[in-house]
């Protein structure tokens, strides 16, 4: 357009022409450009550069339609304008006809511009796609033979090879080798072939590699459980099929093990697993099968004769294979001791899943009774399982149908003779079709069920939270603001986030978190000592108190025991009970005592039951006591009656 309307009006410019104050274009030119192009306005203006610093631009003449673009400067020589609706466009340029220079803006009509320029792209595109369908074409058709049928074919072959790549059934090639696609058929085909020959090997290795890992263990290369099971079964089905033989079946467990692992490591560990499966191994018949039942666990079978050995003899030929030399591992000595556990088919279960159990029963007895003993299986042991396992199912029941219930043993300053402070105690009651609609089961029988299982920790956070509810309550409707004791167990210690349980307690139920004392074991506190001491740094942060219960029956080291945030030492009742006839127990009970105040801690003694037991307290500076003297455990509201009727007189308590 800018070519078109420059060609248009420079032929119409006067060429001789001294007056530049005018415009070089006569009307009759103007009106010939504007019939005869798309041109619908002009602006010429006149420059003339008196100085470097000083331009003229002077309009000597306009003709059609207004333009929009003006000439102030040299800046806008050249520069366009295309409007909004695209309906015209302008330009300015500069003609040299003269020795002093015209400038011109000029407006055309672009109003059917678009409509021209994307007939045109239309075209254009239905060239191309006409071009690219007629190359298209003849490609196909060049490199269909060429390319196309050999790729089929190769894609059928592999597609064969997907199916059954154990056994592809491809059909040879028929292109030439010599060809590049020829020899790459050739190849992926050698290349089908050769995988399937692979897969064949791998599938037959893993075969082995899982059967290895199914029936042995990967530690010791000993038959597994499984396999134990399955071997047994065999010979029990053998020994039914024809003359019944007797089978010794003994389960064995490393006495302390974890105890290794724990202070020397497992790698040291694994070798006296691996060092005692080779003892085994190369001690015992080739009749005799030994295998690694679990972590430190070997179950063994071996046949009896019945007049020349019985399971018992096995059992302690196995336990002196183990105990016999000690292990010497990375230039350390190992002695090593072994509980086990002796049954024996047919006499101990009829099949290799019962005899094997019966021999674990037995296993379980030993190691309850002390390790590094043989227990021969006893039905009497099956009984006492089967009745372990119904009181954690009644205890379950319990826990679900509230049949739970905390009793309360008031502790009083023995100073003041007030009472400040009571023991949670839990008890069960538990129902019955009797006469009495149930009975009281004992904490003895049902609480080291709950610790042996783990369900004392659910019960354990439902003491505490009914305590601190109990407790917040007499306080609220009886005024009674005393401390409350809740024993925590070690579980609760170990496998509970404690802390924050507390802390939830504390803030729901709105306790006054130094009306709370928390009584642990002292067996309990050196398990892990660090991490002792830091869940009770932060029981004490809550605000909580802290006490060690059954103080003098653990082993603490008074080197830890200074380092414990604690505030009272809590005195064995067994100590107390013999104080008085005693004097071993007189000197402990002694020595507590004046241990707990240097340190300046509180003691506090339980199992108080005479006068006498108080006056020996009150003697050798005590602080607090309970007991039966004062009261048995009772229920809370009983203990609220007391509570409320005690006079705070020692001497009004019953010799």
């Amino acid at each position: 357009m800018k070519q078109i309307a420059k060609t248009a009006i420079i032929p119409q410019l006067e060429e001789d022409r001294n007056d530049f104050l005018k415009s070089p274009l006569s009307e009759s030119a103007v009106e010939r450009i504007f019939e005869t192009t798309n041109i619908t306005g002009l602006a010429i203006y006149n420059y003339q550069a008196n100085t470097e610093s000083m331009q003229n631009f002077l309009q000597v003449g306009t003709y059609g339609s207004y333009t929009l673009s003006k000439v102030t400067s040299t800046k806008d020589i050249g520069k366009t304008f295309f409007s909004f609706d695209g309906s015209f466009y302008e330009f300015t340029f500069q003609t040299s006809t003269f020795s002093n220079s015209y400038i011109m803006a000029v407006r055309l009509d672009s109003s059917g511009l678009q409509e021209k320029t994307l007939a045109f792209v239309i075209d254009t595109i239905k060239i191309m796609l006409l071009m690219s369908l007629f190359v298209t074409a003849v490609l196909m058709i060049a490199l269909g033979r060429w390319l196309l049928e050999p790729l089929l074919f190769m894609r059928e072959s592999l597609l064969k090879a997907f199916k059954n790549p154990e056994n592809p059934d491809i059909e040879p090639s028929p292109f030439d080798p010599k060809d590049e696609i020829g020899a790459a058929i050739e190849i992926s085909q050698n290349l089908i072939k050769e995988n399937a020959k692979n897969l064949k090997q791998i599938k037959i290795a893993s075969e082995d590699k899982i059967h290895q890992l199914a029936y042995f263990d990967t530690l010791t290369s000993l038959p597994n459980r499984t396999q134990f099971l399955q071997t047994l079964n065999d010979k029990i089905k053998k020994a039914e099929s024809g003359k019944l033989e007797r089978i010794a079946i003994i389960a064995l467990d490393l006495d302390h093990f974890k105890d290794i692992n724990d202070s020397m490591g497992h790698n040291v560990g694994d070798a006296i697993l691996r060092g005692v499966a080779k003892r085994l191994r190369t001690s015992l018949p080739e009749s005799v099968m030994v295998s690694r039942s679990g972590e430190d666990e070997f179950a063994i079978t071996a046949p009896l004769a019945t007049d020349i050995n019985s399971a018992r003899d096995i059992a302690e030929r196995v336990a002196t294979v183990i105990r016999g030399e000690p292990f010497d591992i990375f230039n350390e000595s190992f002695q090593v001791r072994a509980s086990v556990g002796v049954a024996t088919f047919p006499d101990d279960g009829s099949s290799a899943d019962v005899v094997l159990k019966n021999a674990d029963i037995a296993l379980n007895r030993a190691k309850e009774e002390g390790r590094d003993t043989i227990k021969e299986y006893s039905e009497d042991f099956d009984r006492a399982v089967q009745a372990r396992f119904q009181m954690l199912r009644d205890l379950r029941d319990a826990l679900e149908h509230n049949q739970l219930d905390l009793f309360y043993q008031p502790q009083l300053d023995l100073k003041s003779g007030k009472i400040i402070g009571a023991e949670a105690l839990l008890r069960w009651w538990k129902p019955d079709n009797s006469k009495e609609g149930g009975s009281f089961v004992s904490p003895g029988e049902f609480i080291p069920v709950a610790e042996q299982s783990g369900l004392i920790v659910p019960i354990g956070e439902w003491v505490m939270r009914k305590a601190c509810e109990d407790a917040l309550s007499w306080r609220n409707e009886h005024g009674i603001d005393i401390r409350i004791a809740i024993n925590v167990s070690a579980a609760q210690f170990t496998q509970s986030d404690l802390v924050s349980y507390t802390q939830k307690v504390l803030k729901e139920t709105k306790i006054n978190p130094h009306h709370v004392e928390l009584e642990v074991t002292e067996s309990v506190f050196m398990d892990d000592i660090n991490h002792t001491i830091q869940i009770l740094k932060d029981l004490h942060g809550l605000g909580v108190e802290l006490a060690i219960d059954d103080f003098g029956t653990g082993y603490s080291s008074l080197s830890y025991l200074r380092q414990f945030p604690i505030d009272r030492l809590k005195i064995d009742q067994s100590f107390i009970r013999n104080a008085l006839e005693n004097r071993d127990d007189e000197a402990i009970a002694r020595t507590i005592i004046t241990l707990g105040h240097s340190l300046s801690l509180s003691v506090i003694a339980e199992g108080v039951e005479t006068k006498e037991h108080e006056d020996f307290l009150i003697k050798e500076g005590c602080d607090e006591v309970q007991g039966f003297r004062y009261s048995r455990p009772i229920p809370a509201e009983d203990f609220v009656k007391f509570a409320t009727d005690y006079t705070g007189d020692l001497k009004s308590f019953a010799k």
